[in-house]
């Protein structure tokens, strides 16, 4: 078949060299986009005079049945074209005739194909963002019904400080909040336009840049021909970002996992997030977070692909350029996946709050507490601290906790110890007086989620211009970012 590239050439390419060359098994998902840029840059052709207004029309129709046909089953992607540029432009030219091969005017591939990635990750950006604000409304759901369940906080896995289950999952509120930050900072560095750029060096053609960019809802412009057409740095942080939020996402899995193991019970994952074992009939194993846990490295390894891929490219477009599209998807695909089955067994998780309760007790996490009593009643916080160890100490060879041993065993370590000390070393009393804001007493608490409430209820910013001329549909699904009116 011929190709969009063959006047120069004069034997067909080898078989297997066109197989290694084609993009079209993975840049097939493209092809809203690649339709949605095709439709923006003829309606510019025709208000610049390139085109006529019927060609525009015959043009715009006809991608527009192709895209119906490719969405409703009755046209399949065919693989034997090298990528999907060259299949929307070949199928169009058998349906309207040559008026088709007038699509590329003024066009590269290198600038279709940046436009083209452009839209798809703006798209998953937001996308991204979507899930992340789902997660972040189970997660303070939770906050909101246990500002009084208690736990041990833990620093190097060991028993620290008696905190609150709220707070715990407040701390993943900030991550996550954090995450959607990054969304919302790539997509206003990447929100710009490359079509126009041609090859590397615009065109002689009299296009209006702005025009399209206005068109697709992007900002303006590139402002760099060549620049534009081998930039890939919107998806290596985008992948970077993703990275972040895989690796917010293990650190949570990780905690969910031995919280949900026999040793701890904090937690019971539910049934319909958790698998069993092919010969040991009483497991129930917490696989989605341990898939979660896992499937962080393989996001990793994406972002360093594309790093890789791109650290010794010379200006402007290579080949090797081709290689963002299948780490970037698989990317994209788990991520999303992730957040998804994640957020499913968050929300359906059970709590086990009097063994949470019992574990801060045993755990000495009242220990910073007892320290402070004695500084309340006159002991320097140095000498506090020994008197409240050699306590810690004493405790472990009897087998006892604080809380638990007799006053006059207390006041044997020291005399300042009195009956209030019971009171002050309670978990209600520890939790309770940390009232500075970020700590997990319950007043404390309620004003961080009244705040986290109200971020999740303010109305969104629109990410998008205003345009007379464009839609813009960006729903939680694989369809387009925007369709013409």
């Amino acid at each position: 078949m011929a190709q969009l590239w063959g006047g120069r050439f004069t034997k067909e390419t080898d078989k297997q060299v066109y197989d290694f060359n084609a993009s079209i098994r993975y840049d097939k998902r493209l092809f809203r986009q690649d339709i949605e840029g095709s439709v923006a840059h003829v309606i510019m052709l025709e208000r610049q005079g390139i085109l006529t207004a019927k060609e525009m029309q015959d043009i715009v129709a006809g991608l527009d049945t192709i895209r119906k046909d490719v969405e409703n089953g009755k046209l399949s992607i065919d693989e034997k074209y090298e990528d999907i540029h060259s299949f929307v432009e070949a199928v169009l030219t058998e349906r309207i005739g040559d008026t088709g091969k007038k699509l590329h005017t003024g066009r590269s591939r290198n600038d279709q194909v940046a436009l083209d990635m452009r839209l798809y990750t703006r798209l998953q950006v937001l996308l991204v963002d979507g899930l992340l604000k789902e997660l972040l409304q189970v997660i303070l759901n939770t906050m909101e019904g246990n500002t009084d369940t208690f736990m041990p906080g833990f620093t190097h896995l060991q028993k620290a400080q008696p905190i609150t289950l709220a707070h715990h999952y407040g701390a993943y509120f900030e991550m996550f909040k954090r995450d959607r930050l990054r969304m919302k900072d790539i997509f206003k560095r990447m929100n710009y336009c490359p079509l126009g750029a041609g090859a590397l060096a615009g065109t002689t053609y009299p296009l209006d840049r702005e025009l399209t960019a206005e068109l697709m809802g992007f900002y303006g412009p590139t402002l760099n021909s060549m620049d534009s057409v081998s930039d890939r740095d919107y998806l290596i942080e985008f992948l970077a970002a993703l990275s972040t939020v895989m690796m917010h996402l293990s650190r949570f899995s990780e905690e969910i996992i031995i919280w949900n193991s026999d040793e701890y019970r904090f937690v019971e994952v539910d049934d319909a997030y958790s698998t069993g074992s092919s010969i040991m009939p009483q497991k129930k194993n917490p696989d989605i977070a341990e898939l979660v846990r896992g499937k962080t490295g393989r996001v990793y390894g994406d972002l360093m692909s594309l790093l890789t891929t791109m650290k010794g490219l010379p200006l402007a477009y290579n080949k090797d350029m081709q290689e963002d599209k299948e780490v970037a998807f698989d990317a994209f695909d788990t991520v999303k996946d992730c957040i998804v089955l994640f957020t499913g067994m968050l929300d359906s998780m059970k709590f086990n709050r009097e063994r949470m309760a019992v574990s801060a007790m045993r755990g000495f996490t009242n220990a910073t507490d007892a320290a402070d009593y004695l500084v309340n009643k006159g002991v320097p916080f140095r000498d506090a601290h020994g008197i409240i160890g050699r306590l810690v100490l004493y405790c472990i060879e009897k087998n006892t906790s604080i809380d638990a041993l007799p006053l006059e065993e207390m006041k044997a370590i020291s005399d300042k110890f009195e009956q209030d000390i019971y009171d002050a070393v309670s978990l209600k009393t520890c939790v309770e007086k940390r009232l500075t804001v970020g700590a997990p007493g319950p007043e404390a608490m309620k004003r961080v989620i009244a705040l986290n409430r109200e971020y999740l209820e303010q109305e969104e910013e629109d990410w998008f211009p205003d345009s007379s001329e464009y839609e813009v549909q960006c729903e939680v699904t694989e369809g387009s970012s925007g369709w013409y009116k």
